[in-house]
């Protein structure tokens, strides 16, 4: 009797698709009822702040799934041990925890991982949505969005890159460089979603060309180093030194950069399978501190900057920038003082999302100014030249 063995089976995604679908319903449905005999315009609106919302408290909770070290609580994807939630995996799971009961798989850690995937496809169906969205009102009308289609779009294939990183987390087993790409990947969506929330809200920020410049330095700078503090985090080398403003009792305690920065290697191992030492550890944590230093100082010149502008919304952005940073500051060394406490440390993680997206639409409601102005110098222009051409048509014979 012949058997027919699936060499790949579908069904945990396509119950975890549905199940995304059936969540994503619930947002999609308050949105419609809220906005019901509104214009497309702020239904997609509507909409776009509400993923955004979502994409914030998904980035939040991912820290927190990492900080709370359930990253493997279920270790395969999408599903967990195969079924599409940890009620089907209770079998599996029992036998992991019992040998290890405070290992990687527990039921806590499972739900916990399982919960952000949830949410994850939740945002990734509300993308879904907003991109089918505006290619229908784009056919319906060429002029019906401020917004081209080609925004959600792209955000939608950037979700499934996202995807993808969340997959390969897990089957990699935490690989540090694809857990870093992972959180940056979330900034990223954070960042785009941010973008075409401002493209509804018609509140431009006057930014002089100069300062608009300093914030993109100091955007990047800001880039760089929560890349630094994903790396720091990915590699579990928070706590490799103790004290401040010293690392172990000594300003340059003894580190190692080449092992520690190391891109192609697995968790806790340099990249010629050797284990990690602890002056590469100490290496990458006291790189953080250090371009911290940097980070902290332009961002509160910028935000004195803002807050000295004529703009009161660019004074409020620079409040908002001040106040966040030097939250960032707190809570970065009681993570060190108080070893490594989650709240503190869920919180940095929080704030470093809030600082990218403070800044994002900053710079989001700068360029839309900057747009503004331009297309007002070019009906200016055109207006001027329609005078010229009838001051000059009436002075000829």
């Amino acid at each position: 009797m012949n058997q027919t063995v699936a060499l790949v089976d579908f069904a945990p995604v396509v119950r975890l698709a549905l199940l995304a679908l059936v969540v994503a319903l619930l947002p999609l449905s308050w949105v419609w009822l809220r906005q019901r005999g509104t214009d497309a315009r702020r239904r997609l609106a509507a909409l776009t702040a509400l993923t955004l919302f979502l994409t914030f408290d998904l980035i939040v909770f991912g820290s927190f799934t990492r900080l709370s070290d359930s990253g493997l609580g279920c270790p395969d994807w999408p599903g967990c041990y195969g079924e599409a939630s940890p009620f089907g995996a209770h079998a599996d799971i029992h036998a992991a925890q019992t040998q290890m009961p405070s290992g990687p798989v527990t039921f806590t850690k499972a739900w916990i991982e399982m919960i952000h995937r949830y949410v994850a496809m939740t945002v990734g169906v509300l993308i879904l949505a907003m991109a089918a969205f505006a290619w229908r009102e784009r056919l319906k009308s060429r002029h019906a969005l401020p917004l081209s289609p080609w925004w959600p779009t792209l955000t939608l294939v950037w979700v499934v890159v996202q995807g993808l990183f969340g997959k390969y987390t897990v089957t990699l087993k935490l690989y540090p460089a694809i857990v870093t790409l992972h959180l940056l990947g979330g900034l990223v969506l954070l960042s785009l979603l941010a973008f075409q929330h401002e493209a509804f809200g018609g509140r431009p920020i006057a930014l002089t060309p100069r300062l608009r410049r300093a914030t993109l330095g100091v955007a990047a700078l800001l880039v760089l180093q929560i890349t630094l503090g994903g790396w720091v985090s990915t590699n579990y080398a928070v706590l490799a030194c103790t004290g401040f403003p010293t690392c172990n009792g000594q300003w340059w305690p003894p580190m190692e950069f080449a092992e520690g920065f190391g891109v192609l290697r697995h968790l806790g191992q340099t990249g010629s399978g050797t284990l990690l030492s602890m002056p590469s550890l100490v290496g990458i944590h006291m790189v953080h501190r250090i371009v911290a230093v940097f980070a902290a100082t332009a961002l509160l010149v910028l935000a004195w900057r803002l807050r000295r502008s004529a703009d009161a919304a660019a004074a409020r952005f620079g409040a908002g920038l001040a106040v966040l940073t030097l939250l960032q500051v707190a809570t970065g060394l009681s993570n060190v003082e108080l070893n490594w406490p989650i709240v503190a440390a869920l919180m940095h993680s929080g704030g470093a999302a809030a600082l990218v997206l403070l800044m994002a639409l900053l710079l989001a409601r700068s360029a839309h100014r900057a747009g503004s102005a331009h297309r007002a110098d070019s009906v200016d222009s055109a207006d001027s030249a329609r005078r010229a051409l009838s001051r000059s048509r009436a002075a000829a014979p």
